[in-house]
């Protein structure tokens, strides 16, 4: 899919349409010591196997991918509501 680099839309810090550079959102590394983190290792640990079923098949072929916005003029980020595509172009 075809993505603009730069969008004009409204910021909620300006309050008001400025342009925002538009990438995709990552999601940060996972933290070993975050309290889920733990108690998943501690639930897979020993004879009682895995706490959920690994997935094996996958029924879809594209994830949801999430777009960064930041603001020009206050450098403010917000996301854009996730969409189902394959490859993103920006252009």
């Amino acid at each position: 899919m075809k993505v603009p680099k730069i969008i004009r839309t409204y910021c909620p810090r300006c309050n008001k349409h400025t342009e925002h550079t538009v990438t995709l959102y990552k999601a940060g590394k996972r933290r070993k010591l975050a309290l889920g983190e733990r108690r998943h290792e501690r639930e897979k640990k020993g004879y009682g196997g895995q706490k959920y079923p690994l997935q094996r098949r996958f029924a879809k072929t594209t994830k949801k991918q999430t777009f960064k916005l930041q603001c020009k003029v206050c450098s403010h980020i917000l996301h854009r509501e996730g969409i189902r595509l394959r490859k993103v172009v920006f252009q």
